[in-house]
């Protein structure tokens, strides 16, 4: 059925209280011990500990959501780089208060932790957010064909980076991007809150972020990444405001997260036409489980469209959307090149879709006009199965390219409740290839009728067998 915004907005209101109650109780647990000297230490999940350690309040930062930290952020990173070069690694802890800063850069075997009470605040003031060049898998900007603004939290050619807390807060203050955003204001293309290049051994872990300019979470040209227990939240109607989004990355989880969003929650990408099809790194290993999406005007998990370096073993469990455009969508077009394969979903519950299915072959919007019109995506291998939904406006819209069918789709183990004012045609299919069992309502003819179970990997992926250590910090908070 079709709801109004207000209507709306209260329903995800409430659902997003009742999932982020639910998801308190899956964030990892933290062990706080009060000494007789008021100091407090805290344990934590990591992929290593760390010998060195300071708070920002050591290199003059100041909590007061005024000043700008963004010297004080740069200084102790530049000082604790030094001391984590013997081998012992450093972290940095954010303590309690609200800290107005400007991007600034990681540095490897290093640790950020932001306290509970603490507030990372992204300055509205764009000189002190340096830029960048463009992406060069992408070719030009998202928002404009120039460069990029540097994100909130940076950095390039690292090892063993942790950007974690118990549940602080990373605050965008994306309001003043968005408006430039939509008067068409922007020379170069918004930051995001964080993005990590060129790295490995990466965690990004028990936080919650609000408010990004752009996209949230931003891995690229990187492996072996593990994201979890994140809280994520921006209004339904700001744009671009992707949860996270797995670029060019091999090796990842993401788990136990919760994202509300005006964009994709989880967009899996890697580069966009002929920068992509150069570039020639794919999206691969990747496992999403235990996660909880709302987004009126887009999709759960989202691969694509930009995916001109490939897409392959992407492996989705246990996911759950509420008023959310459509499940998991394949967006792609002629001039995208590559592929999307062997892609495994399992276990999704459904409430207030207005797609469960949807392939897009004619997604358009490229970088410039020179891309490759003979360039044809390879969409294979895709398998859904254990789907529950409700209340859902069409079943499934599933359309490949001509002379370029999606194929080998299955779809297994389907219940499908539809509005109280459902589309005539809930099955609209062309171009595509496979088969489904035990699905309702009846799928189209081009997808018949077959005693199968779609499958889904039993093995482990490599990233699956990293054990996090439990670290500690201590300090007066």
């Amino acid at each position: 059925m079709e709801f109004s915004r207000k209507s709306l907005v209260i329903k995800m209101l409430i659902s997003a209280i009742f999932l982020l109650g639910l998801s308190s109780s899956s964030v990892a647990e933290f062990r706080v011990a009060r000494h007789a000297t008021t100091s407090t230490t805290i344990e934590y999940p990591a992929l290593n500990c760390r010998k060195h350690s300071a708070v920002l309040t050591e290199f003059g930062g100041v909590g007061d959501g005024k000043t700008s930290n963004t010297e004080a952020f740069k200084a102790a990173i530049a000082n604790l780089s030094q001391l984590a070069a013997d081998g012992g690694g450093a972290q940095l802890v954010v303590p309690p208060g609200k800290w107005l800063t400007g991007s600034f850069n990681l540095t490897s075997h290093f640790t950020l932790f932001i306290h509970k009470d603490a507030v990372i605040l992204g300055t509205q003031d764009e000189s002190e957010w340096p830029h960048l060049p463009v992406l060069p898998s992408y070719g030009r900007g998202r928002d404009a064909p120039n460069g990029r603004f540097s994100s909130l939290i940076f950095g390039t050619n690292l090892t063993d980076v942790v950007i974690t807390g118990n549940n602080g807060t990373i605050d965008g203050q994306g309001a003043y991007w968005w408006k430039k955003f939509k008067e068409e204001k922007l020379n170069v293309t918004r930051p995001y809150l964080i993005e990590i290049m060129y790295s490995s051994q990466v965690q990004i872990s028990n936080l919650t972020l609000v408010n990004s300019p752009s996209w949230n979470v931003h891995p690229i040209y990187s492996s072996d990444i593990i994201i979890q227990h994140l809280t994520i939240l921006a209004p339904v109607d700001s744009p671009n405001t992707d949860g996270i989004d797995p670029d060019s990355c091999t090796n990842t989880k993401i788990e136990d997260s919760f994202v509300v969003s005006g964009d994709d929650c989880i967009a899996v990408k890697s580069g966009w036409d002929q920068y992509g099809i150069k570039f020639n790194m794919p999206t691969k290993n990747l496992v999403i489980r235990r996660f909880t999406c709302i987004s009126p005007d887009s999709a759960t998990i989202a691969l694509g469209s930009e995916m001109s370096g490939g897409i392959e073993d992407v492996r989705a469990e246990d996911i759950t959307a509420i008023n959310t455009q459509s499940g998991v969508r394949i967006k792609t077009a002629v001039g995208r090149g590559a592929y999307v394969k062997d892609i495994y979903v399992r276990r999704i519950t459904l409430n207030t879709m207005k797609y469960v299915f949807w392939m897009t072959g004619s997604y358009g919007s490229h970088p410039d006009p020179g891309f490759d019109p003979k360039a044809l995506p390879v969409i294979k291998g895709i398998n859904y199965r254990d789907v529950v939904a409700d209340n859902v406006t069409y079943s499934a819209r599933l359309d490949g390219i001509e002379n370029d069918p999606f194929t080998d789709i299955c779809i297994s183990n389907v219940n499908i409740k539809l509005t109280s004012k459902p589309k005539e045609l809930q099955w609209n299919c062309t171009n595509i290839q496979g088969v489904t069992n035990q699905v309702t309502p009846e799928p189209c003819n081009l997808l018949p009728e077959k005693e199968i179970d779609c499958p889904f990997p039993e093995d482990r992926l490599p990233i699956d067998n990293v054990k996090l250590k439990t670290c500690s910090i201590s300090g007066n908070f």
